[in-house]
């Protein structure tokens, strides 16, 4: 028989309380706080402090913690130029690079990497991964994880991975490192628009799940990110046109002058793939300036809300229905997205919070760069409802939370859209687009296009 123990009732409650609170750093009884020392650190980028408050009652208490992580965004040119000092200063103090790299970067710019690391007399030991979206699956990630772990490089819980990449490695990679040893840090090397200015920097890593696009992740962003836009010029131009949508979004939700200059010279960036293209001296200040306006918009937002404890969050426009009817339709993500941005504007003029000469520019700027703003698959309305109770759920069940545009370079929140104002939104907007002699369809709409599916 298990022995009981049993207390008098008389003055156990505050005995042990008090017991408890001698036993800890402060001597609040009403706020414990728990200062962890320096010399402790599992890692040089993340810091947490913590309360504990006991109970009356000596049966309960309530621990609140934070985490607080120090990530910095550069703009660089010639990462892997071995006069670059930037990374040797990282890998040279461990002995060591473990990375991970996309597959056709590898056929790229691998010999760079490689040559790089040697110069510095770094070791390197690399794992090259096929990232196309019909990659980014849980699959993936588990053999990022036989890399990463026991069986291949054993990485450190306090080793920066190093990831070379696009916007699907990011994700992947990113969430095998979360995953490995609860926590380990990584350095982001984005090599696509997308990958440097949205999924590499973004503490939203994460995997498809069957029917909806990103459901499977975690929050967990790099502790630097690096970004070349030399490594532009090899793209293909579908790919250049593909990242544009996510520096639209910040645009219209968050930048009146990004907007302007998106207006003016945003053809020629896709052109010339942000001024790598040519010697255009005074386009390649632009770019650096639509590049950095663009980061500085997102992470303004998404860095200092890191595990979307908040819903006010305007880099998501574009992002409300698109993560359903982006894989039922194939579309590429920033086709998908710029779909979700003019349907999105068109929903807000109805709401009367867009003037339709917004909207109109809103399109326009779109269509200027080859990207979609209009897709048959807007017509199916149960699955745009479907896709709004997914995003319902994702966000919380608080509300749909949908940004929407009310001026160029701000934006609010729609908490509900009711199916008939979704529906007739829906037939507004193919009436509009329908004036447009392609219909609104874009340039390499579908990842077929570009030899992902």
């Amino acid at each position: 028989m298990t022995p009981q123990t049993t207390f008098p009732q008389a003055g156990l409650t505050e005995t042990i309380r008090e017991d408890l609170i001698d036993s800890l750093p402060s001597r609040d009884a009403n706020n414990i706080g728990v200062e962890h020392g320096a010399k402790y650190r599992t890692s040089e980028w993340y810091t947490g402090s913590g309360e504990i408050v006991p109970g009356n009652d000596s049966r309960s208490f309530e621990v609140t913690a934070t985490f607080t992580l120090k990530a910095q965004v550069k703009l660089i040119q010639g990462i892997f130029d071995p006069s670059n000092p930037n990374l040797a200063e990282i890998y040279n103090s461990r002995g060591r690079c473990i990375a991970i790299i996309d597959q056709t970067v590898d056929k790229l710019y691998g010999e760079s990497v490689r040559q790089y690391f040697d110069t510095h007399e770094i070791p390197l030991q690399m794992n090259v991964c096929r990232a196309w979206e019909a990659d980014k699956t849980p699959e993936t990630v588990h053999r990022l994880l036989e890399f990463l772990g026991k069986d291949g490089c054993d990485v450190s819980r306090n080793e920066p991975v190093l990831v070379i990449g696009g916007g699907v490695l990011s994700d992947v990679a990113g969430l095998a490192c979360a995953l490995q040893h609860r926590r380990t840090p990584y350095i982001m090397v984005g090599t696509t628009i997308v990958a440097a200015i949205d999924a590499g920097p973004s503490p939203r890593t994460c995997t498809n799940g069957k029917q909806f696009k990103n459901s499977i992740g975690a929050y967990h962003p790099p502790v630097l990110t690096l970004v070349d836009r030399t490594f532009f010029r090899s793209l293909a131009t579908g790919h250049i046109r593909n990242g544009m949508a996510e520096i639209i979004k910040m645009a219209v939700t968050d930048d009146k002058v990004l907007f302007e200059l998106l207006e003016d010279y945003g053809s020629r960036l896709v052109e010339t793939h942000f001024a790598t293209l040519g010697d255009d001296q005074e386009l390649a200040k632009v770019a650096d300036e639509v590049i950095y306006r663009a980061l500085f918009s997102y992470m303004k937002y998404e860095g200092t809300n890191m595990f979307e404890t908040y819903q006010d969050r305007p880099h998501a426009y574009g992002h409300t229905w698109s993560p359903r009817y982006e894989p039922a339709a194939k579309l590429m993500h920033g086709h998908a997205v710029s779909t979700g941005m003019a349907y999105g504007a068109t929903l807000a003029t109805k709401l009367g919070w867009l003037q339709p000469t917004e909207r109109d520019r809103i399109l326009a700027l779109i269509r200027s760069l080859g990207l979609s703003v209009y897709h048959p698959i807007l017509e199916d309305i149960d699955l745009m409802i479907a896709g709004q109770q997914n995003m319902r759920r994702k966000r919380g069940d608080g509300g749909l939370w949908a940004p929407l545009p009310c001026g160029i370079g701000v934006c609010d929140y729609a908490k509900e859209v009711p199916p008939d104002v979704l529906e007739a939104a829906v037939a507004d907007h193919k009436a509009v687009c329908a004036m447009f002699p392609d219909g609104g369809a874009g340039v390499e709409m579908y990842l077929k296009d570009l030899g992902l599916e």
